[in-house]
């Protein structure tokens, strides 16, 4: 069952509430389902400012490049999530799209983000940034 809580502050420093989820799912390489409700994960960035961006898929993507790379992105999204110890931060802020803003921490400390980034797989996101995965 998703559980959300809201970012609270504590001795004047920000904090994540963390989420839990029964069901968690790659619906692509940088959005997740938890127990029903998509997640929008910011790897590294914050909200509205910066983040990551990976290839879409299906109907979404603009050429079969981008369909197939996005392919590769959810792949790994889901073998990411099934890491012992993954945790899900709530930012507390929610997307145009009705997505909560998360961040995805592996227990190592890194974000999946930062893996995908690493990994080729995703670019870095800022507003009003557009990647062509076609060319």
């Amino acid at each position: 069952m998703l559980s959300r809580g809201r970012r609270s502050e504590w001795e004047g420093t920000a904090l994540f509430a963390l989420m839990v989820c029964a069901s968690l799912t790659a619906v692509d390489g940088d959005t997740v389902k938890c127990d029903g409700q998509n997640l929008r994960d910011m790897g590294d960035g914050a909200p509205f400012v910066s983040g990551y961006d990976t290839p879409e898929l299906g109907r979404n993507a603009n050429c079969d490049r981008e369909n197939a790379l996005g392919k590769e992105a959810k792949k790994r999204m889901a073998e990411l999530l099934m890491t012992p110890g993954l945790l899900i931060e709530d930012s507390g802020e929610i997307d145009r799209y009705d997505r909560p803003l998360v961040v995805l921490r592996l227990p190592d400390g890194r974000t999946i983000g930062s893996v995908m980034l690493a990994e080729g797989l995703a670019v870095e996101w800022r507003p009003g940034g557009d990647f062509d995965w076609c060319r």
